[in-house]
């Protein structure tokens, strides 16, 4: 039987007095998009990046296994394995196009940046791979020599997709990546994002308030309500027949729109 990707076991995490995650569990699957939904302040960002090795959780375990059959504990590793892991292994897709780029360098530089990382060192190949990319997320390679700053916030998150992909993670995390764009742009985003998972075949946990994205984007689905799992299951089947007072009131807001 195969192994889950990621296994996510009775993780906690407080600030001061107050708990933004009690005994998350779940796992992740080789292949799945794994969405995590539920209204501001609900945990799920902070379970996100806990998850993700940005933060430290206080209590639980997160465990990641490899494809030769080894299981890495996050708890265990040194900082230097953890970032080698989050720039080869994973990626993470911020909410901001900002805290996911280098702002004050070119397009392709970003992009590169994370080849080198990689132990590519050959400009020539460097800059092809940028353009590839570029192309890839839409973005004319004309504009490989441009400063991120000069993008819009559409072009800016899809840069930051390409910088974060092209590096050929097996795990993507996404927080909110159509949060605060314009609908005609986060359609046009979405439809890039579906279609890369699956070209590429990721397995993806994506955080959002948004049902629409959980519905369009995930299989699976978690409702989280003041750090806790109230419901979870095949998304159609939590969207369509929620069985938690909560999910009922969550889908039933959205409906009502």
């Amino acid at each position: 039987m195969t192994a889950p990707l990621l296994s996510v076991g009775n993780l906690t995490k407080r600030f001061g007095a107050t708990t933004a995650c009690s005994g998350i569990s779940f796992d992740l699957w080789p292949g799945e998009v794994l969405g995590i939904v539920g209204e501001s302040g609900s945990g799920k960002t902070t379970l996100l990046q806990c998850v993700a090795g940005l933060q430290s959780a206080d209590e639980g375990s997160v465990a990641y296994h490899l494809d030769d059959g080894h299981r890495i504990e996050l708890s265990t590793l040194s900082e230097p394995a953890l970032r080698r892991m989050q720039r080869t292994e994973w990626a993470f897709i911020h909410q901001h196009p900002h805290l996911g780029l280098r702002m004050n360098v070119s397009a392709g530089a970003n992009i590169g940046e994370r080849l080198m990382a990689n132990q590519w060192q050959h400009y020539g190949n460097i800059r092809s791979e940028a353009e590839k990319w570029l192309q890839a997320v839409e973005i004319d390679s004309s504009r490989i020599d441009d400063l991120p700053s000069t993008y819009s916030g559409g072009m800016q998150q899809r840069l930051q997709i390409a910088r974060n992909l092209v590096s050929k993670p097996k795990l993507v995390f996404m927080d909110e990546p159509t949060g605060g764009l314009d609908v005609s742009v986060q359609a046009r985003l979405l439809d890039l994002i579906r279609n890369l998972v699956r070209k590429f075949g990721l397995s993806v946990v994506i955080v959002t308030h948004d049902l629409a994205v959980a519905r369009l984007l995930s299989s699976r689905l978690i409702v989280m309500r003041n750090g806790e799992i109230i419901e979870e299951g095949l998304t159609d089947q939590v969207l369509e027949d929620p069985q938690s007072a909560y999910s009922q009131l969550l889908v039933s807001s959205i409906l009502q729109v």
